[in-house]
């Protein structure tokens, strides 16, 4: 019986972010078709300074460190640069309010010996809540990226951080904040905010680091002379194409596989593969808003090995247990999930729960969660990047692929 194999997947998840970072770059290729000859884009410079606390998820932030004392402080520096669609244009008058670009950070854990001090590279978007007076509103923001440079756990020279796997980690961060604006060209901007560093499963450990705090900053647009419909009904802009979309997504990644035995956690050696499709069609509900249902088949190289082991081997340098490969039908899984999808322009967010419905195994068998980001490089292909959960909560795979609207 043949003896399982590493991945089937040869691109590491934190090489794809990357280049699903570098392609989101070129996105604004949708500004120039979209955008009335005669009329440019609004672009805008901002600086934010987030000081913040971390959540102290795991021991290593309370006492268990090499300094012996608590790691609650956080605080970064960002540098932004976004767009938002000339009101003008056809998007500028669907979505008067968003913008989105591309963001540079530099953080600080104050432990720079045991986390490090990451820089995040990151594409963001915001747009506007409320109104709440003719110079003030309550706006939202979200930040999707790569951190590098954190100090992974080493048993040898890093070994109380038992929180960070990987020197690169995938960022995610969402707030709402105040924007006054001071003057035609200039905004004040304050607000409360989360972060959250993680792998995405892709290497142990993978505890990851979350952060609360708030943000302040100013924001610079180059235009002359701003404006902005401040009321637009929805009448006003009509929708194009059909209430109806039909997303075909496929998807790959690599993971770690943890194992529970009867008195430890046992780490698999090496990587495993993982390969998916989603078929997902969504009806408009408004400008921002999809919902529909998806049909979600995966198949994972790490699944079920617990039932299918091989005995120990202690000729091994990596590991003293070994694993046949299961069989497909243990390592397939197809299911349902519900989808909602927050539409604005370049990018989509969509949020599903699902539950497999064809599986066999415990390893494929109940609830799934699935986050996901959709960055159009074209009106109807996009890049796909996610992340499934199992059961609510045990992390599972990224999702990194490619998808196509018809």
């Amino acid at each position: 019986m043949k003896l399982l194999s590493n991945a089937i997947l040869d691109i590491h998840p934190k090489y794809a972010l990357l280049i699903c970072l570098f392609l989101a770059f070129f996105t604004e290729s949708h500004a120039r078709q979209d955008t009335v000859t005669r009329k440019p884009i609004h672009h805008q410079i901002g600086f934010d300074i987030r000081p913040g606390y971390i959540l102290p998820t795991k021991s290593f932030f309370e006492k268990e460190n090499a300094q012996g004392k608590p790691i609650r402080n956080v605080i970064s520096a960002h540098l932004k640069w976004a767009f938002r669609f000339h009101e003008d244009s056809y998007l500028g008058r669907l979505y008067p309010h968003a913008y989105q670009g591309i963001g540079v950070a530099y953080t600080s854990f104050s432990n720079a010996s045991e986390i490090g001090n990451p820089v995040s590279v990151y594409v963001f978007q915001g747009s506007q809540i409320a109104q709440l007076a003719p110079r003030l509103s309550l706006d939202y923001e979200w930040n999707f990226g790569a951190a590098f440079g954190w100090k992974k756990y080493n048993y040898m020279t890093n070994p109380y951080n038992d929180v960070v796997g990987s020197k690169i980690n995938a960022y995610l961060n969402v707030g709402i904040y105040l924007n006054w604006k001071l003057a035609s060209q200039w905004k004040l901007t304050a607000g409360i905010e989360t972060s959250h560093y993680s792998n995405g499963n892709s290497n142990y450990p993978n505890a990851g680091v979350n952060t609360v705090g708030g943000r302040i900053g100013v924001v610079h647009t180059f235009d002359a002379e701003e404006r902005i419909a401040q009321a637009i009904r929805h009448d006003e802009v009509t929708l194009k194409g059909s209430p109806f979309s039909y997303d075909l997504i496929v998807y790959g990644a690599t993971k770690r596989k943890g194992i529970i035995w009867p008195d430890e956690r046992y780490l698999v050696p090496g990587s495993f593969g993982v390969i998916g499709l989603n078929f997902n069609p969504l009806y408009r509900v408004n400008r921002y808003f999809r919902t529909g249902i998806s049909l979600d088949v995966q198949y994972d190289e790490s699944a079920n090995l617990k039932d299918h082991f091989a005995g120990d081997d202690y000729t091994l340098q990596d590991g003293r247990k070994r694993f046949y490969r299961p069989p497909f039908r243990e390592q397939f899984a197809a299911g349902l999930s519900l989808r909602a999808e927050l539409t604005l322009p370049i990018f989509s967010i969509n949020f599903g729960i699902g539950h497999n419905l064809i599986y066999k195994g415990e390893d494929m068998k109940g609830f799934y969660q699935i986050l996901a980001l959709k960055t159009f490089v074209t009106p109807r292909l996009f890049l796909h990047t996610g992340y499934q959960l199992s059961k609510f909560s045990d992390p599972n795979n990224l999702m990194l692929g490619l998808g196509y609207r018809f």
